[in-house]
């Protein structure tokens, strides 16, 4: 039972941090003396995945929003495993330190500080629903996201490395993103 509740608490997570996105648009490869260049601070490759989220692990939805690093990392025990990092989120020019120029991040490692989403996987990668800049085209799904704007979707497939029909196992996450700010276009409060 309390390995159900894990498998399951861990999806609901992933959905949460997913959804709980914020447009961040941030100063990217500055140093200390300034500079850089600004853009959607947003990773999405296929086995690592950055961005900034309300929801947290500590705080929930009443936590203060974080810098996710969720990714993929070979198991202890064979096969992969998913990981999340949290780090505080302090204002763009902060996570401009992580983004190094556009579309280019350092890259995350796993930490004291890690938290294990899912273990024991055969397989975990991540897919982005884009669309294209034809508009007359549909949306598809991408392993690498390089668009200009938000993804409209982010999948989390995976699949446990040794299946058991008496557990509940790891399935494919599927989160819409609710985002309709454009990350070139200046909003401000009047």
């Amino acid at each position: 039972l309390m390995d159900n509740r894990r498998v399951a608490g861990a999806q609901r997570i992933l959905e949460q941090e997913l959804e709980g996105l914020v447009p961040v648009v941030a100063q990217c490869g500055q140093g200390m003396e300034g500079g850089g260049t600004k853009a959607q601070f947003f990773q999405g490759e296929p086995e690592t995945m950055r961005l900034v989220s309300t929801f947290s692990l500590q705080g929930a939805w009443r936590g203060q929003p974080q810098i996710l690093e969720i990714f993929v990392i070979p198991g202890a025990q064979g096969g992969v495993r998913l990981v999340v990092n949290e780090i505080p989120y302090q204002g763009p020019l902060a996570a401009g330190r992580l983004c190094l120029g556009p579309g280019k991040y350092s890259p995350a490692s796993a930490g004291p500080d890690s938290f294990v989403l899912a273990d024991k996987l055969a397989f975990c990668r991540f897919t982005y629903l884009d669309q294209p800049p034809d508009q007359n085209l549909p949306p598809s799904w991408s392993p690498s996201f390089a668009g200009t704007a938000w993804p409209l979707a982010v999948r989390i497939e995976m699949a446990p490395l040794a299946p058991d029909a008496s557990r509940l196992q790891p399935i494919s996450v599927l989160a819409p993103i609710h985002v309709f700010r454009h990350p070139e276009v200046t909003y401000g409060d009047n």
